[in-house]
């Protein structure tokens, strides 16, 4: 894989100083360089690099630029992917300023605490109540409670 990058990098400064000089003929469009491992071809024109290999005789080549526009495509997908979900996101979090950095006034803090007292009051009434049933029972003795030792 590193020498797969060092040939790309080497073949793209190829490029750049190939397309600095004027337009050249057909005939010199692609420009071999061997590689330990078969061939680099580079088109002058676009840029595209072809990896190639001997195979049974024959020069094989394949595209790598192929290969850089279907990691371009994924990417460009999967961005586009994250920028939808982060404006879901978005869409879905509260305000920044009602995120409780402000400190509840007075007023508002005698409010919940009457709520609060209004609940336990009405709950121990319940349980008051209850307790009185249960102690009313006919004909049922009381029951000792438990030690707690």
């Amino acid at each position: 894989m590193t020498r797969f990058v060092i040939l790309c990098v080497s073949a793209f400064t190829l490029v750049a100083t190939v397309q600095a000089f004027a337009e050249e003929p057909a005939s010199n469009r692609y420009t071999m360089e061997k590689t330990d491992n078969g061939f680099v071809r580079l088109d002058t024109r676009t840029g595209e690099m072809s990896i190639c290999t001997e195979q049974a005789g024959q020069l094989v080549c394949r595209l790598a630029a192929d290969e850089r526009r279907a990691i371009d495509d994924t990417l460009s997908e999967l961005s586009a992917r994250v920028e939808n979900l982060e404006s879901r996101l978005d869409a879905l979090a509260p305000p920044e300023d009602s995120m409780g950095t402000e400190i509840p006034d007075e007023e508002e803090l005698d409010r919940a605490l009457g709520a609060m007292e209004k609940m336990m009051r009405r709950f121990f009434g319940m349980v008051e109540e209850f307790q009185k049933d249960f102690d009313d029972k006919p004909g049922v003795p009381p029951q000792p409670l438990p030690d707690r030792t």
